[in-house]
């Protein structure tokens, strides 16, 4: 794993463009010459390397190798972007770095260790195939050669290398370390191809339309990933798929490849080739759905908009053999005062006519991994830091004794999520969760319903994420620290939001797309609540933009739907007249805009704006769903137009001092 390191200046190099510096790096970073404008990275007239070493392991005693591979975020991206690829096409991406090396690369008369995942070798090159991105080699004099599996003999790697003609890729060489400096530039300039072609390049991007900036459009956000993955901030099941689509994507490529040169080198019109072409084209459709999944992961943007919706899958345990009700106490010492007010109040009130059984925790992670079904989780003052997630997948309370902020449990160390619930039944009251280094958000309602009452939540990542299916009532509650959103609510699921502060957030509340066919609509309310001091929106609502006969079909039964459905705010009644605006749909598609709405009024009468989109973009969701009831025969569709609708109920909100308005559309 690469690990952040100081950042040393830049290749020796001629860019293809005119420099572009870049406010954020280290004035030290990008040091220019007097003479001209290339970097002194690396330069001969300075003596000495300024590159580490790696002492290599095993039994075969090799020399050192420069160390290369720690290289920070920048300094790759600089060199990429200026100096090795800049605005090449994808179709160009081999000849722009072919030409990069012959600028920078030493032809002959250097070390490295060829390394595979059978054996390590020292060879010397001689020569370097720019054009092939190969360098030509020899075994070097003493013969030192270790390898993993078997024994390699000098006769045997001779052998390989006259089949390989002598020629290996420079990927595959590691630079043997040299304190003059004179190869400083050829270890870094490998490194660079080494790391383009191990975790940015894939397999089929050269016949990708050739439209485009390759560096913007596959690049950067590929880069950016890897070091987000470095960096921890992308949850650990998100990577595992992302890895997973990409293997399944290079298998399907490489059928796909075998099957198109079979029916290039076939001259015939039979039967089989065309069953050929029809796999093929299969193929093909399947490659292209991995390719959009892949992108949505790699960008940053669209990761962040449509979120990661899997979850620990935890197996509630149910009830007790014994069908008991366990009440267990948190707290690290407990004094005699305390004991007697939660016997009084708690734990033996007048009006409780069963025996309770009570266990005693020094803490709340520990508490809630020992409750069954039915169980209570009573907190005391105190503050708690916790080194994990709260996984709660049965329908437990927990509870702190006494207001928000005497009971705090502050999460450290790394991990995902802070708490996931999937039980049936959840509540939590009177509680300031703090979360840190959590990639995910503070709490995530997976399934069933989780009420959330008179708590704080002081955020780091996201705040609460209501996933499909999934329902949330949070009351009386105040979120705040967000750096995406203080609250996400997703298609098909239900969120109830009453009297809540939601602000100092990146946005208050986003709002996800539930346009597509497999999602239902999900039902909000929100009310009394004081959304304020967003970096962004109070409210943002996902959604595609819309094909222009669905729009047709959406302006045609608009005056119908006007006198049909109202909807209250503030005490008033609101026509919905139109199905939203239509130049929101004018911009193409795959490309991301945020659209800035007039704001009627900065403190409530956005809740009629929030509303009337809402209700408008389901309306086009079940005029989209007419449509293809009829495109498949059916006639007999469900004429009531609120059938499949939202339910909404926006009132008494207050939008105050918002940075982008009280609403804003986000599409793409």
């Amino acid at each position: 794993m690469e690990q952040a390191a100081t950042a040393f200046p830049p290749l020796l190099l001629v860019p293809r463009v005119e420099l572009r510096l870049v406010t954020f790096f280290p004035s030290e970073l990008f040091q220019e010459d007097d003479d001209d404008s290339c970097s002194d990275y690396g330069s001969r007239d300075k003596s000495g390397t300024i590159l580490g070493r790696i002492v290599p392991d095993g039994n075969v005693l090799f020399p050192d190798t420069f160390q290369t591979n720690h290289l920070l975020f920048y300094e790759r991206f600089k060199a990429y972007q200026d100096y090795i690829l800049a605005d090449c096409k994808a179709s160009e991406v081999k000849e722009f770095t072919a030409e990069y090396l012959e600028k920078v690369l030493e032809p002959s008369g250097w070390q490295a260790i060829w390394r595979t995942n059978v054996f390590e070798v020292l060879v010397e090159v001689v020569d370097v195939e720019y054009s092939t991105l190969k360098a030509v080699v020899r075994l070097s004099e003493p013969f030192l050669c270790d390898s993993h599996v078997s024994t390699f003999t000098l006769e045997c790697m001779q052998e390989l290398l006259e089949l390989k003609k002598h020629q290996l890729p420079v990927q595959e060489l590691w630079v043997v370390f040299d304190e003059s400096g004179e190869f400083d530039q050829t270890a870094l300039a490998i490194e660079h191809v080494r790391f383009f072609y191990q975790h940015i390049w894939r397999s089929w991007d050269e016949e990708d339309e050739d439209d485009f900036d390759y560096f913007v459009r596959c690049v950067e956000p590929r880069l950016r990933l890897h070091y987000d993955i470095l960096e921890d901030r992308v949850p650990s099941g998100l990577i595992a798929d992302y890895h997973n689509l990409l293997s399944q994507c290079e298998v399907l490529y490489r059928k796909f490849v075998n099957l198109r040169s079979g029916i290039s080198s076939s001259d015939s019109d039979s039967e089989a080739e065309n069953v050929s072409m029809v796999e093929g084209l299969k193929l093909y459709d399947e490659i292209e759905h991995l390719k959009q999944k892949l992108k949505l992961i790699e960008n940053p943007l669209l990761r962040y908009v449509f979120g990661y919706q899997k979850h620990t899958g935890l197996q509630a345990k149910g009830s007790r053999p014994m069908g008991t009700k366990i009440t267990h106490v948190v707290s690290s010492t407990i004094m005699a005062s305390l004991l007697e007010s939660l016997l009084r109040e708690k734990l033996c009130p007048e009006t409780c006519d069963e025996e309770l059984e009570i266990q005693f925790h020094s803490d709340p992670l520990t508490a809630v991994s020992a409750c069954y079904e039915g169980d209570t989780v009573i907190i005391c003052p105190g503050h708690y830091v916790v080194d994990g997630m709260f996984c709660i997948a049965d329908s437990i309370e927990l509870e702190g004794y006494g207001l928000p902020d005497d009971v705090v449990i502050e999460k450290r160390g790394k991990g995902d999520n802070f708490v996931d619930c999937t039980g049936a039944n959840i509540r939590l009251s009177s509680l300031k969760l703090v979360q840190h280094d959590a990639v995910e958000g503070i709490l995530s309602v997976h399934h069933g319903k989780t009420t959330l009452e008179n708590c704080v939540l002081q955020c780091e990542t996201t705040g609460v994420t209501v996933r499909t299916s999934a329902e949330l009532l949070m009351k009386n509650s105040d979120l705040y620290g967000a750096k995406g959103a203080g609250v996400e609510i997703y298609p098909g699921s239900t969120c109830t939001l009453l009297d809540n502060g939601i602000h100092h957030c990146k946005e208050g509340i986003l709002i996800k797309d539930f346009l597509d066919e497999h999602y239902d609509s999900p039902k909000i309310t929100m009310v009394n609540n004081v959304i304020h001091n967003n970096e962004g929106y109070g409210v943002v609502l996902v959604k595609p933009t819309v094909s222009s006969d669905v729009k047709d079909i959406a302006a045609k039964n608009s005056e119908d739907l006007g006198n049909t459905q109202t909807i209250q705010s503030n005490g008033e009644k609101e026509n919905v007249e139109d199905l939203g605006h239509p130049e929101l749909h004018e911009c193409a598609m795959d490309e991301l805009e945020l659209h800035e709405r007039a704001e009627i009024s900065e403190q409530t009468e956005g809740n009629c704006e929030i509303a009337n989109e809402l209700v408008a973009t389901s309306v086009k969701k079940s005029q989209m769903h007419k449509k293809r009831l009829s495109e498949l025969g059916i006639t007999e569709a469900d004429d009531n137009i609120m059938s499949q609708e939202m339910f909404v109920s926006i009132v008494g909100n207050q939008f105050k001092r918002n940075g982008k308005g009280s609403f804003g559309t986000f599409l793409f």
